[in-house]
């Protein structure tokens, strides 16, 4: 069974190899058309036969998800913290040796499959020598940055957006507004205030970076996405049976605060302060379409949003870092891994109904405490 974290990834990287494979079939039948234009054929050429056509299709397709893996698992990690223009500078280099190397190996390949002999055979070699000084080498480079030019395109636009943002926008799942049933897990920095005035506006912003940063990878692990970040506050939703499921949404609050802890003492070191949080958690109904006219955007709409709200916000109220709603305990599945602890009837700001309110303890045994649903 894939974790939520390797199926993502999975996600991602795929949209690479198919950009590859498009753009690999394009460059293929422009070539193949100017040499059958062609009265006198370059002794580099290959000749596009079927069983090159499938080695070359599955080639720039595991190439295309290669440089995908790159840049998901490594490239990603590896430079995010640099500026943009380092990122190119780097990246032009490391994906120029790239080409390189991967044309060395495909185009003996290739040539082989052509001639029927073996890749290292020295017809293959001269072949491939008097390859480097055609036009179609050119080409062929020239295929291989655009193609990389479209990945980084995609890349960036599923970075701003957010990879589920922009299939959804791609498919038109939204372009209709559709009822679904959501968990919303609004989130709030404590002390935030405070900590702003002590830091400074720079230094805040930085430390807001590094504390939305340590909470993706629990996010992700967890099936949840990322609706908003507003200021300190983020908010992260689920479609209920991902929220429900193994209790995502209580342990991803859980993995979030493990997350913090771990990286205390950089916090110390470049902040003077650890951040924490408390949260509130729903479950219900919203309408979810594409709104706007000059900025596309995917929303939400619901009143189970401004619940949520008023619920994060009674946590100092009732001295709770978490707090969940009565409808959204009722559906979980909580082990004796929790203690499930209720707070009474509460009355939200705004509403005349009162809620049931529970706060949640994580342990490794069941007590007197427990409420079981």
């Amino acid at each position: 069974m894939l974790s939520p974290k390797t199926k993502r990834n999975i996600a991602r990287i795929i949209p690479f190899g198919v950009i590859w494979l498009l753009v690999g079939w394009f460059v293929l039948f422009v070539q193949e058309a100017a040499i059958e234009n062609q009265s006198v054929i370059t002794s580099g050429v290959i000749t596009l036969t079927t069983e090159v056509f499938v080695f070359a299709s599955i080639a720039v397709f595991f190439v295309g998800l290669l440089v995908g893996s790159i840049e998901v698992l490594w490239l990603e990690n590896l430079f995010g913290q640099k500026s943009l223009s380092k990122k190119i500078l780097y990246k032009t280099g490391f994906y120029t040796v790239f080409m390189f190397i991967i044309i060395g190996i495909t185009y003996p390949i290739a040539a082989g499959l052509e001639l029927n002999v073996s890749p290292f055979d020295k017809s293959v070699w001269q072949k491939f020598s008097d390859y480097l000084l055609t036009l179609d080498f050119l080409s062929t480079l020239v295929s291989m940055s655009f193609s990389l030019f479209l990945c980084f395109f995609y890349a960036g636009i599923s970075d701003n957006l957010g990879h589920g943002v922009m299939m959804n926008f791609f498919t038109g799942k939204y372009h209709k507004p559709t009822e679904e049933e959501r968990i919303f897990l609004f989130c709030d920095m404590k002390h935030s205030t405070t900590i702003a005035e002590r830091l400074g506006h720079v230094k805040y912003f930085e430390l807001l970076r590094k504390y939305y940063s340590d909470f993706s990878d629990s996010i992700i692990r967890h099936s949840g996405e990322v609706y908003q970040y507003i200021g300190d506050e983020i908010v992260i939703s689920w479609k209920s049976k991902d929220g429900i499921k193994n209790n995502n949404c209580i342990n991803c609050f859980f993995a979030m605060k493990k997350d913090l802890k771990k990286n205390a003492d950089r916090y110390l070191s470049n902040f003077g302060v650890v951040p924490t949080f408390k949260a509130g958690l729903h479950l219900g109904e919203v309408t979810t379409g594409e709104i706007g006219a000059l900025k596309k955007e995917i929303i939400f709409t619901g009143d189970v949003l401004n619940t949520t709200a008023r619920i994060q916000g009674l946590c100092n109220q009732l001295n709770a870092e978490i707090l969940v709603s009565e409808d959204l305990v009722k559906v979980l599945s909580l082990n004796n891994r929790f203690n499930v602890v209720p707070l009474g009837t509460t009355g939200l700001k705004g509403k005349e109904q009162k809620m049931e309110l529970f706060t949640i303890e994580r342990t490794l045994f069941k007590n007197s405490r427990s409420r079981t649903r």
